[in-house]
This record gives C-alpha cells, sequence and structure tokens, in this order.
C-alpha cells in the first residue's frame, strides 16, 4: 500500500498574507490538518476559505497522538502539520511527528515560508554569515545565565526567543555575563504593534522598564 504524505506547512508569523500559495494549496487538499493550536488555526483556515478536517497535535498529546497521524498516514491518507506561527519542526512538537514518519518510511515534504528566526536576524542588522538558534532560554535564573555563559567566547550571531514576563530579567543577566554590549530585540514581528530596536542593553532595560513588555520577543546578540 502507498502511503501518504506528511506535509510540514509554513504559516504565518503574524500576518495573514504573508502565506504561499503552495501553503493554502496543500491546506486546501489535506485529508486532514494537525494544529498545534485548533483555535489559532481556523482564523487562518477561515480567512483562506480552507474547510479541512482540524485535529490537535501539541506537546502533551504528541506521543499517543502520534501514533494515530502515521497509521492514518500509512493507510494513505496526506497530512498537512502546522504550528501556531512559522515553520513546524522548530522548538515545537512538530519535530516529533517528522521524525517518527520518516522512521516509518513515509514522505515527509516541507512547505517552506515564514520564520520567526530568519526575520529577526536579517532585519537585526547583525552579521547573517553564522548564527545560532538556541529557542528560549532557561526559565530558572541561576540556569539561564549559565547558559548565557556557554556564549561568552562566541563570535556567531545568537538568536533566542523569549516571554514578556521574563524579558526584563533575561535583559538584565544578558547585562550582568556580557556587559552592555548591543542587541537587536524585535517584539510581534509582522503584526500591527511590530517594534524593532536595535541599542544596548541598558537602552532596552530602560524601556522595557518604562514600558510594559507585551507580545512574543526574538533577540539577536553578538557576544563579541
Amino acid at each position: 500500500m502507498t502511503t501518504g504524505t506528511l506535509y510540514v506547512v509554513s504559516t504565518p508569523i503574524g500576518n495573514l498574507k504573508d502565506i504561499t500559495l503552495r501553503a493554502i494549496e496543500i491546506l486546501k487538499s489535506a485529508d486532514l490538518i494537525a494544529a498545534e493550536d485548533t483555535r489559532h488555526t481556523k482564523i487562518l483556515t477561515s480567512h483562506y476559505g480552507i474547510d479541512r478536517p482540524l485535529t490537535s497535535y501539541f506537546e502533551h498529546n504528541k506521543i499517543t497522538k502520534g501514533d494515530h497521524l502515521i497509521r492514518s498516514l500509512k493507510e494513505g491518507r496526506t497530512i498537512a502539520l502546522v504550528s501556531d506561527a512559522g515553520t513546524p519542526g522548530i522548538s515545537d512538537p512538530g519535530a516529533h511527528i517528522i521524525k517518527l514518519a520518516i522512521d516509518n518510511g513515509i514522505r515527509v515534504e516541507q512547505i517552506p515560508g515564514p520564520s520567526a528566526i530568519i526575520a529577526a536576524l536579517v532585519v537585526s542588522g547583525m552579521p547573517t554569515d553564522r548564527f545560532i538558534f538556541d529557542a528560549f532560554l532557561p526559565i530558572k535564573p541561576g540556569a539561564r545565565k549559565n547558559r548565557l555563559k556557554e556564549f561568552l567566547d562566541e563570535k556567531k550571531t545568537v538568536i533566542f526567543y523569549e516571554s514578556p514576563h521574563r524579558l526584563l530579567k533575561t535583559l538584565n543577566d544578558i547585562k550582568e555575563v556580557f556587559g552592555d554590549i548591543e542587541l537587536a530585540c524585535m517584539r510581534e514581528l509582522t503584526k500591527k504593534f511590530e517594534e524593532i530596536r536595535r541599542e544596548k542593553v541598558s537602552a532596552l532595560i530602560e524601556h522595557f522598564t518604562n514600558t510594559k513588555p507585551l507580545g512574543e520577543f526574538v533577540i539577536c546578540m553578538r557576544p563579541r
């Protein structure tokens, strides 16, 4: 029996217009769309008139749901995998089902498109020829500082995500570990309230002390 295909579909990180024609085509033709949050994905599918079945696939059900999706793929169905925003598999549970599909000899096809990492890097003004993505820093202060210290001698651009309620703590830790270095701090990329700040850590700390951090952040830094 011919197996189905798992399509890894990149979706907008904010602006709904940032989706490719191919992504829309795949979503409209898939037997099933596996989404990190079906409510979030429903906004996108409704906007583009995509009327296909949705199922949830997220961190806390990825083991049991992953097995179910693999069975469907083995039966010949096509599944489009999407995350809440950007490219599935990058710091999200999509990596699990992708590896599972590969291990089961199922065709995996990537539908390229938006990525917050690349969007932040190219607009940061920092060198783009060599870079490291480190997802989210640890939550605990000691572990976070230790992770940052791993980059003390790093010459590549380092990129990581940060949540609004931890932003100031992270900025203060960066200042403590690296000194008052230049950062590029991006908020709500491609959305209505997009904000891009390129300045020293001390200036960012002052700004976000006076202005409550809101939205999702991407930080780019060049330790040396």
